[in-house]
């Protein structure tokens, strides 16, 4: 019974050395390789008068053993079967074992490096915490905003941009999805990826969130995810991670730009980081966004130019410096490229936006200048201007009232996910219409209605009736009878294992529905959520408004992030009162008979409101229904059926919709 103990004792010796690593597994070969050769050494040194010592059998039996090159040296049939076992025994230890330990250390140091464990020793670079479908949109925005860039560089006294992106697994897939996407390309290689989550410290450091310009936490949402630690839990927790180190190694706090999913986690969220903070609501922005285009058939077009990376405007803020002294009337005719928007005055509860500011505001350096534009070099006066605009004079008070669709909507929400119940109170904010929505999945009706009640608590929200039906399958579909509704919305699925799978059922849908509605006479708005930037250009007969979500995120985040007074902008733009992108009717304006876009500013103008463009009844070439900041001289040639898109109301002053209220044909 004793040599069976004594071999495990030994097994688990020589077990416990090969678990510490590649050294320590060496030094147990090295020991085989000298208990081998003093073996051999003692079967050839007795009766042997070629060998001085022992030492000289033993080096024999090492050379026999490292080396099968001495094997036709000896002499006798007993050394030559030693040294045949020798070599043999070499081929096994020596050269297989010794090179299998040195090529997979090799491999476990590169997959290690791959994998982005060190930590980074960059200085004002951008993080990125967490790799889901924002961050490569958000990296696109990153790089094709190059004024912004340039401004943000200059700020932090550096040269070049630099993202770090913290992702739970760093593979060759991310490195090729980037390297490949034709808007990143050769940029690819300004981006380090980093193993890690945002829960956990040590993450943190490797991606040196301490060190950085600007951090951005985009929403870890996952389809499917019945996690109790949610995305905002781990936003919260990788918040707190930042300012405990901060305070431990008494450094300052980055600016951080925050998404999350739920709005009502926004004061919680600013609690956890006291430095400086912005928090973009996920929710909140794409029902905003979905709500405004129910009251304005046809705004999906406009917000797809503003709020995404494609070729067109895009709205930006300046600092005063650059036309200090002048009023915004004065600033307006040296920017023939750009439209003036307003202006963001610094108050005592923070920054004030006036949109639609009279013409005669002042600009103070301390101000801050808000303009539509399709490149940041076009929002300053160019150099060689000869020519000034003609001036625009706009009043302090709206002329006409803004115009909705409705009152009354009649909605149909074809799909379910976690955004629906802040997609109804937003509804609800909207206190002059009334909407009326059935919500139609294949999700129990008791679990959404336990959902919606908790979110709105003892508060009423808007009328709505749950639908148990599955709008892909034809016949569950014309029960509803869609042709019926005012609007229907398609929404992308968050219970499904990804982005593409939830696109794939909401586009069979899309396809059901049209089939549904080809005989119908009035055909109704409809909206279309994806889930996956890829998936856009899918539906090439696509005849509906489509809201791609994480571009639109992804593009509030970086620009933010590059330009923190933006957010205040937008959530004034998009939410109940004040002012709103809405159309209008060009017999609204007293025009010309051939009128330019300069004579729509001036007519836009007396009205106490910015002209922006024209909705065209039919795309141009390019597919596009929209021309916003045309060339101040280009004839509108304005058609039947085409629309003004004006910036109306004012900032601070709530929307009389209610008193003028015109129904507009769907687009």
């Amino acid at each position: 019974m004793l040599p069976l103990p004594f071999l495990d004792r030994v097994k688990y010796i020589v077990e416990r050395q090969f678990v510490k690593g590649a050294l320590f597994q060496l030094l147990v070969v090295g020991v085989f390789i000298g208990l081998i050769s003093l073996v051999g050494g003692l079967l050839v040194w007795p009766g042997s008068d070629s060998f001085g010592d022992l030492g000289d059998a033993v080096w024999w039996a090492f050379l026999r053993l490292t080396d099968p090159g001495y094997l036709g040296d000896d002499q006798g049939d007993w050394r030559r079967l030693v040294s045949t076992l020798l070599t043999i025994t070499g081929y096994v230890v020596f050269m297989g074992t010794l090179v299998a330990i040195l090529t997979r250390s090799l491999i476990a140091r590169m997959t290690d490096l791959e994998r982005g464990l060190t930590p980074v020793t960059l200085r004002h670079h951008v993080v990125v915490l967490g790799w889901n479908n924002r961050t490569i949109p958000l990296i696109q925005e990153l790089l094709a905003s190059s004024g912004r860039v340039r401004r943000f560089l200059a700020l932090h006294a550096t040269r070049r941009l630099r993202m770090v992106v913290l992702s739970e697994e760093v593979s060759s897939e991310q490195v090729l999805s980037l390297s490949s996407d034709r808007e990143i390309g050769r940029r690819a290689r300004q981006i380090v990826l980093r193993s890690g989550t945002p829960l956990q410290p040590e993450a943190l450091h490797r991606v040196a969130c301490l060190d950085a310009a600007a951090v951005i936490v985009p929403s870890g949402r996952e389809h499917g995810s019945d996690s109790l630690v949610s995305a905002d839990v781990r936003t919260v927790k990788a918040l707190l991670s930042m300012a405990s180190q901060a305070q431990y190694q008494h450094r300052p706090l980055p600016y951080v730009v925050a998404e999350i999913d739920d709005i009502r986690k926004q004061a919680v969220v600013e609690r956890a980081y006291p430095g400086p903070l912005e928090v973009i609501a996920g929710d909140a922005v794409i029902s905003r966004l979905m709500v405004q285009t129910i009251l304005h058939p046809g705004l999906s077009e406009v917000l797809n130019e503003l709020l995404t990376a494609r070729v067109g405007n895009d709205i930006y803020v300046r600092s005063g410096d650059i036309a200090e002294g002048l009023t915004l009337r004065e600033f307006a005719r040296t920017c023939p490229e750009a439209i003036v928007l307003g202006i963001l005055q610094d108050g005592a509860d923070g920054w004030q936006v006036r949109l639609n500011a009279p013409s005669d505001t002042p600009i103070r350096d301390e101000d801050r200048l808000i303009i539509l534009a399709r490149d940041y070099s076009e929002t300053q006066p160019p150099a060689d201007l000869k020519t000034p605009l003609d001036t625009i004079e706009r009043g302090a008070m709206p002329v006409l009232p803004l115009t909705h669709t409705g009152p009354r909507h009649r909605i149909l929400m074809l799909g379910w996910n976690d955004r629906v119940p802040a997609l109804l109170s937003e509804m609800a904010g909207y206190d002059s219409h009334a909407f009326q929505v059935d919500l139609v999945s294949i999700v129990p009706a008791d679990d959404r209605q336990l959902a919606i009640d908790r979110y709105f608590g003892d508060s009423q929200g808007v009328r709505h009736h749950q639908i148990e039906a599955d709008f892909v399958v034809d016949a569950e579909l014309r029960a509803l009878e869609p042709a019926g509704y005012d609007c229907i919305l398609l929404l992308s699925s968050d219970r499904l294992a990804s982005g593409e799978e939830a696109d794939a059922r909401t586009m069979m849908g899309y396809l059901q529905l049209q089939e549904v509605l080809a005989d119908a006479d009035a055909q109704p708005q409809v909206i279309l959520e994806l889930s996956d930037p890829d998936n856009e250009t899918l539906l090439v007969t696509n005849q509906s408004e489509t809201m791609v979500s994480p571009m639109i995120l992804s593009h509030i985040l970086a620009q933010v992030a590059l330009r923190r007074e933006l957010r205040v902008v937008l959530e004034e733009l998009f939410t109940p009162g004040g002012a709103e992108i809405i159309f209008r009717d060009f017999a609204d304006y007293d025009l010309p008979t051939e009128p330019d876009f300069a004579a729509l500013e001036a007519a836009a103008g007396r009205h106490g409101e910015t002209a922006l463009g024209v909705f065209r009844t039919r795309p141009d070439s390019n597919g596009s229904w929209v021309m916003l900041n045309p060339d101040r001289t280009t004839p509108l040639d304005l058609q039947t059926g085409d629309r003004l898109v004006i910036l109306g109301g004012s900032a601070g002053q709530t929307s009389a919709s209610a008193d003028h209220e015109t129904r507009e044909a769907p687009v």
